[in-house]
């Protein structure tokens, strides 16, 4: 099992940034794939930003490429979103996940990020 615990969220204009950070628990941290998702009002959950065990790679969504970084710190058992350049259609509750057998198996339990115009 691994619990997940997001932070970070909160109001900010347009243009601003914010860092999201979500702290982990339980299994081995350093051997799970990590991603952040993001689900806005009356919208699906979507991919935001993954990173492999080492961190030595990243992906992001077209939307947030440039804008967002993902890194994370395997000794604090720790995952970061740096968000930039922050729009209004960022606003959505952002959550992290851990990946096991090729599926995102553990869910935190979102915070929200408020981008206002």
């Amino acid at each position: 099992q691994v619990q997940l615990a997001e932070s970070g969220g909160g109001l900010v204009q347009a243009g601003g940034s914010l860092r999201l950070s979500c702290a982990a628990s339980g299994r081995t941290f350093s051997s799970l794939p990590m991603g952040w998702f993001r689900q806005a009002p009356g919208k699906v959950r979507e991919f935001v930003a993954q990173i492999t065990e080492s961190g030595g790679s990243t992906y992001y969504a077209d939307a947030v490429q440039g804008r967002f970084t993902i890194s994370r710190d395997n000794a604090k058992n720790t995952v970061y979103l740096q968000m930039n350049s922050l729009k209004p259609e960022d606003t959505a509750v952002y959550y992290c996940a851990a990946g096991t057998t090729g599926t995102w198996t553990y869910w935190g339990q979102g915070t929200q990020v408020t981008v206002s115009s």
